[in-house]
């Protein structure tokens, strides 16, 4: 499969194109400068603006599938605003480009934790979140809202687990829908390169087009 990966030097993304190449898939890495990564066997790298639908649209054209685990960065000053401008750009080119399968890394935000209720309303999530991250986890979650009504891509949304740490990559996690998953009474989590055996399973089998699913570690 060749695949058009956004934000591959990021957390999840490195672990992402880590996935992919060792599963022998063909990864073309979108960045902003195009020596950003190391050279590696089935790595492309190109440059690309993921706030410019014409220069994503060009990237990711003639790909099977694009991933995109694109952030602002969490200490950016106008994060909510950005994320959002980012995420509109990435869609629009995807949709430009004549690729129908995209699956986004989004937060564990806008997952319920009751019925009408998303963790990142929650007096815990705002108590225990670093205040920078907040708006990221918002609008997280309305890039998530918008891709609901998106009827021209093939798309899945990817939340992770109220956890999502480094460590060791197992090869095995459990799935869940719309609700954060728990262990016993507290939240679960996950390692990144778990996540990252999850989403690349779900491009090679899909199995949630045009929904969301998170992931978190077997108990």
């Amino acid at each position: 499969m060749k695949v058009a990966l956004i934000g591959a030097s990021g957390f999840v993304g490195k672990h992402v194109l880590r996935e992919l190449l060792a599963r022998g898939h063909e990864v073309t890495a979108i960045a902003r400068k195009s020596g950003s990564l190391a050279p590696q066997e089935g790595l492309t790298v190109v440059s690309g603006d993921a706030y410019s639908q014409a220069s994503i649209a060009s990237a990711v054209q003639g790909h099977d599938a694009v991933v995109s685990s694109f952030n602002p960065g969490w200490n950016d000053p106008e994060l909510f605003d950005n994320f959002l401008r980012g995420n509109d750009a990435i869609v629009r080119g995807v949709e430009a480009s004549g690729v129908k399968r995209y699956v986004v890394i989004g937060g564990a935000g806008s997952l319920f934790v009751a019925p009408g209720v998303q963790l990142v309303d929650t007096e815990g999530f705002i108590a225990h979140v670093p205040p920078n991250i907040v708006p990221g986890a918002k609008a997280a979650r309305d890039a998530l809202t918008d891709l609901r009504g998106n009827t021209v891509l093939d798309w899945t949304f990817v939340s992770p687990p109220a956890f999502l740490e480094e460590g060791e990559r197992t090869g095995t996690y459990r799935l869940g829908n719309e609700d954060l998953l728990m262990d016993g009474d507290k939240p679960a989590g996950i390692a990144v390169a778990d996540l990252a055996v999850a989403i690349v399973d779900e491009l090679e089998t899909p199995r949630h087009i045009k929904a969301r699913f998170t992931a978190a570690r077997n108990v």
